[in-house]
């Protein structure tokens, strides 16, 4: 438990990664990343609320709080992505963490879709076989999926050829077993570029479709009630 404080509290100072938490497992690293940013804004309240005496008590309840609220990077999250990341070898997907704890796959255009298209390409199709496997096997996980463009072109073409190359991906996956209750799809159109839109490198590049997917964190209960009860044994 001491260890688990000093780590978020390094995570509020300094953000400067967790090089003091090396024996932590990914959960453990994500949940203290969360905790350290809780008990940074717990910390700030409670100095303002209070005069500054509140400090210690913000950051204890801000902790508490960073630490159950938001995604959680589970061992099974952290399979998903290891097997992301061997399934995706060699092609151009990037395969993260992002710093919320969702998983994140960053495909190209060169890889899922065609120019102005929004038809899956052959070469994304076993990228998405084993990525709906992967969500098969931790059925409490949400995706969410967002398309974007170039900016060659209006918004009244862009918005939803973004919008259809998501949904062509959440159709993909849902003809493969996963849950369409568990799919969100959003179009960016051209606003969120990664690249000078300038060169056609840099269009290639914005031309994408972001797949984030979540595990919820279980609600923490607020500051003195009681503790949930335990499972009865089967």
């Amino acid at each position: 438990m001491k260890r688990f404080f000093v780590c978020s509290l390094s995570v509020t100072l300094a953000a400067a990664g967790l090089s003091g938490c090396a024996n932590m497992t990914e959960t453990q690293r994500g949940t203290a990343t969360g905790a350290g940013v809780g008990a940074a804004a717990g910390a700030v309240i409670g100095g303002i609320t209070r005069g500054g005496r509140g400090a210690a008590a913000g950051a204890a309840i801000g902790g508490a709080l960073g630490a159950g609220g938001g995604y959680l990077w589970s061992q099974r999250m952290q399979q998903q992505k290891q097997a992301m990341e061997q399934a995706t070898k060699g092609t151009g997907v990037a395969v993260t963490q992002t710093q919320d704890n969702q998983l994140k796959l960053e495909i190209p255009s060169d890889i899922s879709f065609a120019t102005g298209r929004y038809d899956i390409q052959p070469n994304f199709a076993p990228i998405l076989d084993r990525f709906a496997g992967t969500l098969r096997d931790n059925p409490v996980t949400n995706v969410n999926i967002v398309g974007h463009t170039d900016s060659t072109g209006s918004d009244a073409i862009n918005d939803p050829l973004s919008v259809n190359r998501a949904s062509s991906t959440r159709n993909y996956l849902t003809a493969r077993g996963v849950a369409a209750n568990r799919i969100n799809v959003n179009g960016m159109g051209s606003r969120q570029p990664i690249a000078d839109n300038n060169t056609d490198a840099g269009r290639a590049k914005n031309r994408r479709v972001e797949i984030f997917v979540a595990e919820a964190a279980p609600p923490v209960p607020p500051p003195g009630s009681a503790p949930a009860p335990a499972a009865k044994p089967y």
